[in-house]
């Protein structure tokens, strides 16, 4: 069996609850704490860290999506799950190829080229030019095996761990599945459990 399999039965028994966030005029708060006001995001506070690419906070930058992140994923050689989330957009395997080599901005950003053919209009992303529906259970295990698969690079590993116990958030992610290839509830939901399963793991 193949041990992302484990996480992915302890993703799926995690007692995770997506914890709404409040509008007040320009104001987001989480809980009670300040999220973001009209100057500034807010990437770290008493009970969260914000994975946000752009945050002041180095831990939170160090979670997002964007940042460099080498690791091996089904055999390939990638640059940070930003560049898988982008590349599953493209049906063409070579062109797929290029794009896990992107991260950060760069990856966020070739999804302009892929605009004219966008994958919401259909629901069908890829991997290796095989169709994944964005709305099965295979497409959230194909999520969880990336999440597990870039925890053994150990810099990511390490940084999940080093949260201690606080909610991990991302305040930005959008909340409807036709609008992204990962919600606000899925990182959410994969960052707190992937963290609380490598605590497991270490405490053996």
């Amino acid at each position: 069996m193949k041990k992302f399999l484990e996480y992915s039965k302890f993703r799926k028994d995690f007692n995770f609850t997506l914890l709404p966030l409040k509008q007040e005029g320009d104001k987001i708060y989480f809980k009670s704490e300040l999220v973001e006001d009209e100057t500034q995001k807010y990437f770290e506070g008493e009970g969260f860290i914000n994975a946000y690419s752009g945050a002041k906070v180095s831990i939170a930058r160090v979670l997002s999506n964007l940042y460099p992140m080498e690791f091996k994923f089904r055999g390939k050689n990638v640059k940070s799950i930003e560049g898988v989330l982008q590349g599953i957009k493209y049906k063409d395997k070579k062109i797929q190829n290029l794009v896990l080599n992107y991260s950060g901005i760069n990856a966020y950003h070739i999804r302009a080229c892929n605009e004219l053919d966008f994958w919401g209009n259909n629901g069908v992303l890829y991997w290796q030019g095989k169709p994944m529906k964005r709305d099965s259970e295979e497409y959230q295990l194909f999520i969880d095996e990336l999440y597990y698969s870039a925890s053994k690079n150990p810099l990511y590993k390490r940084a999940l761990l080093s949260t201690g116990n606080k909610y991990l958030l991302h305040h930005i992610g959008r909340e409807n599945p036709q609008e992204t290839v990962l919600t606000r509830y899925e990182y959410e939901l994969r960052l707190n459990s992937l963290r609380a399963f490598l605590k497991q793991k270490n405490d053996k």
